[in-house]
C-alpha cells in the first residue's frame, strides 16, 4: 500500500503554489498606462472663438496647468499617455497639444491642434558652467590646507 499522489497534501500545495507563480508571472508581464496633463474637452475648444481675449480663453478651457505652457505669444495644452512594460523604457503612445497663439493686442490669433505623429525631436542646448576648480586630486586638496589651518584656536 503506497501514498495516493492524489490525496497527498504537499502534493496538492505544490500545484497551488506552481498555479499562484504563474498568475505572478503573467501578471507582472501586464503593461501599465500613466496619463499626464490636461487638455480640455473638444465641446469646450469648439466654443473657442479667433478675437477672444485671454480672459475668455481661461473662462472658456482654462488656463494652461503645470504641464502646459504659458508664454506671452501663445499657451500650450498637452496631455499624453504613457505606457510602461516590463523592463523596457517608457513609451510615449498618445499626445496631443492644443496651441492658442496671441496677437500684441493679448487676442486669440489661431488656434491649432497637434498628435504624435506630428511631433519632432528637440534637441536642447548643453550649456555647462566650467569649474573654476582645477583638477587636483583629494589628497593634494587636503595637504594643501594644512599650512593654512589655525592651531591656536583649537586649545580654546
Amino acid at each position: 500500500m503506497g501514498i495516493d499522489p492524489r490525496r497527498n497534501p504537499s502534493s496538492a500545495i505544490g500545484r497551488a503554489m506552481a498555479g499562484l507563480l504563474v498568475v505572478l508571472v503573467l501578471t507582472a508581464c501586464q503593461a501599465t498606462y500613466t496619463n499626464h496633463g490636461y487638455l480640455p474637452p473638444p465641446e469646450d475648444i469648439e466654443t473657442l472663438q479667433i478675437g477672444a481675449t485671454r480672459d475668455e480663453v481661461v473662462d472658456l478651457i482654462g488656463s494652461p496647468g503645470s504641464s502646459g505652457v504659458m508664454r506671452d505669444e501663445a499657451w500650450f495644452y498637452t496631455d499624453y499617455r504613457i505606457r510602461n512594460f516590463a523592463y523596457q523604457p517608457p513609451e510615449i503612445i498618445e499626445r496631443n497639444i492644443l496651441a492658442v497663439s496671441f496677437n500684441e493686442a493679448g487676442r486669440v490669433q489661431n488656434i491649432e491642434r497637434y498628435g504624435l505623429d506630428d511631433g519632432r525631436v528637440v534637441q536642447f542646448s548643453r550649456r555647462v558652467t566650467t569649474s573654476s576648480v582645477e583638477d587636483i586630486g583629494i589628497l593634494r586638496s587636503i595637504l594643501s590646507n594644512f599650512g593654512q589651518i589655525d592651531l591656536s584656536n583649537l586649545g580654546s
